[in-house]
């Protein structure tokens, strides 16, 4: 809740910063980095030339002064001042307590630390989601019978609408919203991993499903793998992006086949060299 917080108050300040007619996000790829900070608290002590702010710049940051410079030009205004520190001193309490509350944290799981590694290996998992699944599911799989029972319990699994012998395509059912949100962001993150076998499952799902349902496919496959880890004590083995392409290549072949069959054509095939 405390990141989702800080996220609010970072749009906030955008929101500010652009309503004054500074374009720093334009330019700087992170407005609250040591960069950003120092135009920003010059710009609240009431710094305004464009060319001293972006003097501030550091790192690669100064190779766009330039554009720093016209992106500075603005209105900033005394009550634009006024918010921007109050939004910046809320920022840094919600940094400090993150910091407090990371550090309690990492306490609390040193037990599992095992478990927490084995799942930082999943793509798209990273130490924060390791910390959410374990604290959600805990390390003991043995109260959910299969992967099957835990996509379920999780709000991941298809739901069913049945009538008149006519399956129909629902929503998800509803579950653990803190797991379910953690894993949809989990498997944006896994999808850009571009040689991993999950980024392989949704470019296959994508075209026919659209992104929303892909990526809670993927949300889902990465919550199964999650439980073989933790149920079996393994290592994730990364398959490859190809790993599902292959797995149905001769299913892929025999539907060519019958269609072609079915237009009336004799097929043969040949191993291309």
């Amino acid at each position: 809740m405390l990141v989702q917080d800080r996220t609010r108050e970072a749009n906030r300040l955008h929101k500010v910063l652009t309503d004054a007619g500074i374009q720093l996000a334009s330019v700087a790829s992170n407005v609250l980095g040591k960069s950003g900070r120092a135009m920003l608290a010059a710009l609240v002590e009431g710094t305004t030339n464009p060319g001293v702010l972006a003097d501030l710049a550091q790192g690669k940051l100064r190779r766009k002064l330039p554009a720093l410079r016209e992106a500075l030009v603005g209105r900033f205004r005394k009550h634009h001042r006024l918010l921007v520190s109050h939004l910046l001193a809320h920022l840094d309490y919600l940094d400090e307590a993150l910091e407090d509350l990371t550090a309690q944290i990492e306490e609390a799981l040193r037990p599992f630390a095992a478990e927490a590694a084995r799942l930082d290996t999943i793509p798209g998992v990273g130490a924060r989601t390791a910390e959410v699944l374990i604290a959600e599911l805990g390390v003991d799989m043995r109260q959910f019978p299969t992967a099957r029972h835990l996509a379920s319990w999780a709000g991941l699994s298809p739901g069913t609408h049945e009538s008149a012998g006519k399956r129909r395509a629902v929503r998800t059912t509803k579950g653990n919203r803190w797991l379910r949100a953690t894993l949809i962001q989990a498997a944006l993150a896994a999808v850009n991993v571009r040689d991993s076998a999950l980024a392989g499952r949704y470019r296959r799902l994508v075209p026919r499903c659209g992104h929303k349902k892909a990526i809670v496919a993927v949300a889902h496959k990465l919550l199964t793998t999650a439980y073989v880890l933790l149920a079996d004590g393994c290592t994730y083995h990364e398959l490859g992006a190809g790993y599902y392409d292959a797995r149905r290549k001769d299913r892929d072949v025999r539907r060519a086949l019958h269609a072609l069959e079915r237009h009336g054509y004799r097929v043969s095939l040949e191993p291309a060299a």
